[in-house]
């Protein structure tokens, strides 16, 4: 279940990326929390990767290592915010590689609600969206996905539990849904 922390850890990861492309913050809604950690669960008792068909918008992140695992509220989101780099900025719109990264820069959106679901050695996180975006005109993608604004900072997405750089230690596995990375 996700603490108070991981909350608040996992809002302003957000609304950081979100100031870095000219999109409003977003504010943690608790009916959201509520469906986003009955997905989680759903996902871990079923040990699946599926979205959950809600019509809100929904990233689902899953963390897997042969140790006990603990993730921050930062992980699942520097994982979708590092889509950027498959980004059409010439040709907006949606696709299977981004889709993770424009929901959370989707200015549109001002509420998400989070999950997350343990069983120690594997970490479910859902995050859900209101209004959902990658509404599916490229126009809906050129008014709600901006660049970055110029002189913001770049931030290093981190690797998940162990806040290193250089990728994932022996055992881990990083999934987004419904892709494994």
């Amino acid at each position: 279940m996700a603490d108070a922390s991981f909350k608040r850890e996992f809002l302003s990861a957000h609304n950081t990326y979100r100031s870095q492309h000219s999109a409003p913050p977003l504010s943690l809604n608790s009916e959201l929390c509520g469906e986003a950690q009955r997905w989680a669960n759903h996902l871990l008792q079923k040990n699946t990767m599926m979205h959950s068909g809600t019509s809100d918008g929904e990233n689902i992140y899953c963390f897997m290592s042969s140790a006990p695992v603990k993730l921050t509220g930062r992980e699942a989101v520097d994982s979708w915010y590092s889509e950027i780099k498959y980004y059409s900025w010439g040709s907006p719109g949606y696709s299977s590689k981004t889709g993770h990264f424009t929901q959370l820069v989707w200015k549109d959106s001002t509420e998400v609600g989070v999950g997350v679901a343990s069983s120690g050695r594997k970490v479910f996180v859902v995050g859900q969206y209101r209004p959902a975006g990658n509404l599916n005109s490229p126009m809906y993608f050129q008014q709600n996905v901006l660049p970055k604004v110029a002189g913001s900072v770049n931030i290093t997405p981190k690797s998940p539990a162990s806040n290193k750089q250089s990728g994932f230690e022996a055992g881990e596995t990083k999934v987004i849904c419904c892709t494994l990375l």
